[in-house]
């Protein structure tokens, strides 16, 4: 039994130097391997944390960059639209009283061609008149279709 208990000591002894302390080792190794994944894991995490956060950052600075674009392009629209609409309201009034001008200007032509008219007619009459003596009724008659050619003239 002495035998057996120096032999189970002796393998033992070879066991823990051949086996046990290599195989110790490589489950330290291993131990240390997935100690250092865990860390490079976090430490990953916490990068991609960081750049996710920069993302929000960077997604809401162009949404605001945007949102002012958007703003200046409508307050240019509204600029350009109320200098347009000037625009058009100084041309319809030069139209307007360039209208007018020439509605005068015909006005007084149209005038000008009635006194003529009015005039000759009168030359016209008083010629008649002298030609020939008149009694009151033809005289009467006379003057009334005068005023009747003066009338239809207008």
């Amino acid at each position: 039994m002495l035998f057996q208990l120096v032999a189970f000591i002796i393998l033992m002894l070879l066991v823990s130097k051949f086996a046990l302390r290599p195989m110790l080792k490589t489950m330290k190794k291993r131990q240390d391997y997935i100690e250092d994944q865990l860390e490079d894991a976090k430490e990953n995490r916490i990068k991609a944390e960081k750049l996710l956060e920069e993302q929000r950052k960077a997604l809401n600075k162009a949404r605001k960059e945007a949102k002012e674009i958007i703003e200046r392009a409508r307050a240019q629209k509204d600029r350009e639209s109320e200098a347009i609409i000037k625009q058009a309201q100084e041309r319809a009034g030069r139209i307007l009283e360039e209208a007018t001008s020439e509605i005068r200007r015909e006005k007084e032509k149209a005038l000008a061609s009635l006194r003529d008219e009015v005039g000759m007619l009168s030359i016209q009459l008083a010629s008649k008149v002298l030609q020939k003596e008149l009694d009151k009724k033809e005289q009467s008659e006379l003057v009334s279709s005068y005023l009747d050619e003066v009338g239809r003239l207008q």
